[in-house]
């Protein structure tokens, strides 16, 4: 029996305390490899305890054995102190235990009741009883105190309230544990100050959290505990005041990090180049104009809208530009984008999951689809080639686990994002155009992606990187140029440029260190 106690001094509510969830020894193996050895992990009620470790650790793989999505092969889970077999997510959601991931599941054009209800409505009558269901949605706001509308449809909410719409969907079901994976890889930081009070009012209403995020700062803000993995293993598990970056950076990788290992001098090769000249596109692009070189990587910044992303889709060829110029080495560059491709073209999108990865696709198809022509003659894939040329890719780039067989979908956001990138690095482009490559990606995988990114431009590769992540940009750019309002506003030479300089060039405020254009 868990011990019972005030929720709030005076409140004369009452919460379980204890432990709710605890796993051991848990194992899996894929293919014959191991993706999970001998796991221990456990989570109290009214506590937020964090779970971080490089994309491919075993963090996604620990959920879903938790939530009833893959079987464990030996191991077991006790809920409640009573021995449990978890093998749906129904017989999760019956035990008390709900997921929200980084895609949410919500349906925009319902309401927040019906998303909701939704293949669990209540009936009376044979009739839908949305009475009952609309006073349950409303109890749980009244209850947890969410600035939530029952009857608001999704599509006309943000994305904090979407999320808060997510939890209140695990609540209504009575969950006791809530997992959260990257919730706020696609909130403002308004909007993820709103989460975390909302997580702060669940642990104090007795509800325990495991919160999968790759972002310290949040994890220290939030976690009362932090259980880190690196391949598969538990490797250590921190209480609150012995949260540290550099401790928890080398637990994750397994080794010291310097802060400036990847950075290095770069030459420029003036007779590789692309050029864009008086741009326009839509009302997202004014008149923009700008060279980019082989050796070196060109970071592009400035504010969500500014219209990075609309740029680099009209270099691609994925967005007609209506006026101005693009070439490459003095040569117009095609709006043809299987052209482009051809000609040494690659594109790693904002979205990995919409428009870069093909998840039902396995990890080699991900990986060659862009390379028949080098790997088909007659209109006939050459299946050695085809495997021999993802097996490759696997190990240069450290794509795990590495069984090229598997679904895309089933690798950690870390490894779809190699899994993208490798696509074109196989091909040995020689332009690459990154919009936001290591969003929901951990500093292990950042690591390596810089480095692959700077062995690149080293030699010879043009690559232009848009990024929002200011740390990035100043760390990894050999020229930043910001957008402000469809245009180019200021540009910052390497060592010039600073995490403020960049932040007030994107709000429109010239500064010193930079060069207004």
């Amino acid at each position: 029996m868990h011990e019972k106690t005030d929720a709030v001094p005076g409140s004369g509510e009452t919460v379980q305390t204890g432990v709710f969830l605890l796993a051991t020894g848990v194992f899996k193996q894929f293919g014959g490899v191991t993706v999970l050895e001998n796991v221990d992990l456990d989570v109290n009620y009214g506590e937020v305890h964090a779970l971080m470790g490089e994309n491919g650790a075993g963090k996604s793989t620990i959920i879903k054995i938790i939530t009833g999505v893959y079987t464990k092969d030996a191991g077991e889970i006790f809920i409640d102190g009573r021995h449990a077999e978890i093998n749906s997510r129904q017989d999760a959601r019956a035990l008390g235990i709900s997921v929200i991931y980084q895609e949410l599941s919500l349906i925009p054009a319902l309401t927040v009741t019906e998303n909701i209800f939704l293949g669990l409505e209540k009936t009376k009558y044979g009739l839908l009883d949305k009475k009952s269901m609309h006073e349950r949605v409303r109890s749980l706001v009244d209850h947890y105190g969410f600035d939530i509308d029952p009857d608001a449809t999704v599509d006309t909410m943000g994305m904090a309230q979407r999320q808060m719409a997510e939890i209140l969907k695990a609540l209504a079901f009575k969950a006791k544990l809530i997992i959260m994976d990257e919730p706020t890889s696609s909130l403002s930081a308004a909007e993820s100050e709103k989460l975390f009070e909302t997580i702060d009012g669940l642990r104090r209403k007795g509800v325990g959290i495991l919160y999968v995020s790759h972002r310290l700062e949040e994890v220290y803000r939030l976690s009362d505990r932090l259980t880190v993995m690196r391949d598969g293993k538990i490797v250590g598990v921190l209480k609150k005041e012995e949260i540290e970056s550099h401790k928890v950076m080398t637990m994750m990788i397994g080794r010291e990090v310097k802060g400036d290992e990847e950075k290095g001098s770069t030459k420029r090769y003036e007779d590789r180049c692309l050029e864009v000249k008086n741009l326009a596109y839509g009302s997202m692009l004014k008149d923009v104009s700008f060279r980019a070189y082989g050796g070196e990587i060109l970071g592009i910044g400035g504010l969500v809208g500014s219209g990075r992303t609309e740029l680099i889709r009209c270099i691609y060829g994925a967005a007609k530009y209506s006026e101005g110029t693009i070439t490459l080495n003095g040569k117009p560059v095609s709006r043809s984008i299987r052209k482009n491709i051809k000609n040494g073209f690659g594109y790693v999108p904002e979205d990995r999951r919409v428009e870069g990865l093909i998840p039902l696709l396995t990890t080699e198809k991900n990986i060659t689809i862009a390379s028949y022509d080098k790997i088909a003659s007659a209109g006939l894939v050459n299946r050695k080639k085809e495997t021999d040329w993802a097996d490759r890719a696997i190990s240069d780039y450290d794509i795990r686990p590495p069984i090229r067989t598997l679904p895309g979908g089933n690798l950690s956001g870390g490894n779809q994002q190699k899994t993208i990138l490798s696509r074109w690095l196989t091909r040995d482009p020689q332009i690459l155009l990154l919009d936001e490559p290591t969003v929901g990606v951990d500093v292990g995988v950042k690591i390596d992606l810089y480095k692959l990114l700077r062995e690149l431009a080293e030699k010879g590769t043009i690559v232009i990187m848009v990024s929002s992540d200011l740390p990035e940009l100043v760390f990894l750019a050999d020229r930043i140029l910001v957008m402000h309002g469809g245009k180019f506003f200021e540009e910052f030479e390497r060592g010039r440029a600073t995490q403020s300089a960049v932040l007030l060039a994107a709000s429109g405020v010239h500064t010193e260190e930079g060069k207004a254009l």
